[in-house]
């Protein structure tokens, strides 16, 4: 009996001796730094530049409509000049509308094309927290450590680990 517990408090002292490591993950960083990711990023913002592109195209015509309006409100009737102000708001409400619809389409597009990135990565950055020797890895964006004494950056090595298991 005396033998078991002193081997439990040695267990216990010995468990509490234990160096922890931590370690972070940059996701972002890492989703813009690998290759995949890079792809991804360009078919993202030349979405993002064909749809702002068409509302910069509606924009400037509802531009001209008002600056028409401006030149024509002294001949017009009251009647005509009221009608021309409401198709005016009318198309705003239509391109505001249309920006709010390509904001969720690019919120989805990206969703969608990060999604299988972010699945492949997950045992990337597990092999690379077991080849450091960490304890825990954790996301820096979503739980940022304030202190730990034993921490380590995984950003660089999880990039590199992932490019060279998905080449593209």
């Amino acid at each position: 009996m005396k033998l078991s517990v002193i081997l439990l408090l040695a267990f216990i002292a010995s468990i509490a001796h234990a160096e922890v490591v931590i370690g972070l993950v940059d996701v972002q960083k890492v989703l813009t730094s690998i290759k995949e990711g890079q792809g991804i990023m360009k078919t993202l913002e030349k979405s993002f530049n064909e749809k702002k592109g068409t509302l910069k195209k509606e924009e400037e015509r509802i531009k001209k409509l008002g600056e028409d309006l401006k030149k024509q409100a002294a001949v017009l009737s009251e009647q005509a000049r009221l009608t021309k102000e409401r198709e005016i708001q009318e198309s705003i409400a239509k391109v505001q509308g249309k920006a709010t619809d390509f904001q969720r389409d690019m919120q989805k597009m990206e969703n969608d094309l990060k999604r299988p990135v972010i699945d492949k990565l997950r045992p990337v950055i597990e092999e690379v927290s077991k080849a450091n020797g960490v304890n825990m890895t954790f996301e820096l964006g979503s739980a940022p450590i304030i202190y730990a004494e034993n921490k380590k950056d995984l950003t660089e090595e999880v990039v590199k680990a992932y490019d060279k298991k998905f080449p593209k």
